[in-house]
Formats: C-alpha cells, sequence, structure tokens
C-alpha cells in the first residue's frame, strides 16, 4: 500500500493571497501579498507586504513600501527567502527598503462566497486587502519545477477573484488586475491561497 505521506520537510505552512497590479504600460504598479503563517522555523504570525511604488528604494512615509506584521523575524524570513522570488516581485528596489512595523490590530472578514478581506494596523498606518467576486476554489500540487522558489514542492487552494483593491489608511492603490498564465490556467493576479504548504523534498 502506498504511504499517504508527502516526504520531505515542511518549511511553512498557512494563508499566502496576494494582489498585483499593472499599469496602462504593463508594469507592476502596486503590489501587495498577505501571510498568515500557523508554522515555520520563525514560528507563527500574520502580515501584509506592501509595494506602493515597487522600484523605489524608499519605505514608509516617503513611500508606500510597508509591511505589517505581528512577528517581524517571520515576515523578514518570508520577505528574504520567498516574496523576493515571487516572480512579480523580484529585483524590486522596494521590497529591499519597505520599511518594517509592528502591528497592533489585526483583522479578518468575509463570508467565503462572495469577499474576504485582511486588515493590518500600526502606529499611524493601516494596509487593508480585499478580494471580491470570488471563484470557486481549485487545489493545486506545485512540484519544485513550477514553484516560484524552483527548490520547493507548494501545495495550496486557490480562488480567483475577479476584482480586488489594496488600501494603506482607506485610500486605493493605483493600478489594475490583469490575467495571466497561472499553472496552465488563466487567473487573474488577485487571489486568495488558502492552506499553502511549502516543503523541502527529500534527497533522492
Amino acid at each position: 500500500m502506498t504511504s499517504p505521506l508527502i516526504p520531505g520537510s515542511v518549511v511553512w505552512s498557512g494563508d499566502n493571497p496576494g494582489i498585483y497590479l499593472q499599469d496602462d504600460k504593463g508594469e507592476w504598479q502596486s503590489l501587495a501579498v498577505y501571510f498568515r503563517v500557523v508554522t515555520s522555523p520563525h514560528g507563527s504570525g500574520s502580515g501584509i507586504v506592501v509595494l506602493g511604488a515597487p522600484r523605489a528604494a524608499s519605505g514608509w512615509p516617503a513611500s508606500q513600501n510597508l509591511c505589517i506584521s505581528t512577528n517581524q523575524p517571520l515576515l523578514r524570513w518570508l520577505g528574504t527567502d520567498f516574496v523576493a522570488r515571487f516572480a512579480s516581485f523580484r529585483g524590486m528596489a522596494g521590497l529591499q527598503s519597505m520599511t518594517y512595523l509592528a502591528a497592533t490590530s489585526a483583522s479578518t472578514s468575509g463570508d467565503g462566497k462572495t469577499f474576504h478581506e485582511e486588515t493590518l494596523e500600526a502606529a499611524g498606518v493601516s494596509a487593508s486587502l480585499r478580494w471580491e467576486d470570488l471563484s470557486a476554489p481549485f487545489a493545486a500540487d506545485v512540484p519544485p519545477a513550477q514553484s516560484a522558489t524552483g527548490e520547493h514542492r507548494m501545495l495550496s487552494v486557490f480562488v480567483e477573484a475577479r476584482t480586488g483593491s489594496i488600501r494603506v489608511n482607506g485610500a486605493a492603490l493605483p493600478g489594475k488586475i490583469i490575467e495571466r498564465d497561472f499553472l496552465g490556467r488563466r487567473m487573474k493576479t488577485s487571489f486568495l491561497a488558502f492552506c499553502e504548504t511549502w516543503i523541502t523534498p527529500s534527497a533522492s
């Protein structure tokens, strides 16, 4: 009988939805990704990474490049080892220069069918991501060669959102959602990713 266990070691597991917005020239104008991590080398925690000026080597408040989190060591590690390797964030100066802020509150809302929203607040600033017009979920088991890092197996449940917004202190960041190739299908750049688990495969 084949074992149901997946070989390898779990690096981290949790939720990892995002919203990526482009300008009229096809360049990334505003980028955001959310993490709710339940297990990792740095423990658990949540955070929002927002790049309102992805190519600017500056942080908050000079630009809207910031990370609000409940666990800064965790989010710094995720930023360096994972987000920096995501295709849309790769090489962005704003990611290296963003300001890390300690969360004073965090909230989640949504009905699981029509919308989902995540908000984190820090002293003097709030960041919120909202996904609306949700599609049916689908599951993916992504081998290392196709994963964002190129070295981890990634399991996740994805939900496409036809509309989405990134807000800092209530003001929507500019840009528009686009559709792109994603795991053998077309999918918008506003998406939910639940139960995401990154695994380092066992050596063969």
